[in-house]
């Protein structure tokens, strides 16, 4: 009998993480939109993927008891927030495009969706495999 992988949902975990938070971020900005000053935040899903060690990066260090010290990173679903580059300035220092942070929510949702369904799936095959039911 073999045993069960320790991440059966792979990547999927961290990613569904990553974009629900990126999803928080948009719509953060969406509601400052109006906001003298305000500078709009995005969280660049490449390189914190990559810090969680999913893009072929450096796997992160794991602790598997509580005893054990961890790397100390922090990175993973908290990844940090970078400024994103205002495509035309505005009179009042606001760098929030609309249509441009609505482009990318509904972007984020999809993505969001799509490791929301993979993660469905596998949980669906293992309901189907533990009760033998076609």
């Amino acid at each position: 009998m073999n045993p069960i992988p320790q991440n059966l949902f792979g990547i999927h975990t961290q990613a569904l993480e990553l974009w629900q938070r990126r999803a928080e971020v948009l719509a953060n900005n969406l509601a400052n939109a109006d906001t003298p000053g305000y500078l709009a935040r995005d969280i660049d899903f490449r390189k914190a993927l990559a810090a969680a060690g999913g893009a072929g990066g450096p796997l992160p260090l794991e602790t598997t008891s509580p005893g054990q010290i961890g790397d100390g990173t922090g990175q993973g679903a908290g990844a940090p927030l970078e400024y994103r580059v205002p495509t035309q300035p505005s009179m009042d220092g606001n760098t929030v495009n609309t249509q441009v942070e609505k482009a990318d929510f509904a972007a984020n949702s999809v993505h969001y969706q799509a490791s929301l369904s993979f993660i469905t799936a596998q949980i669906h095959m293992l309901r189907t495999a533990i009760s033998g039911a076609p």
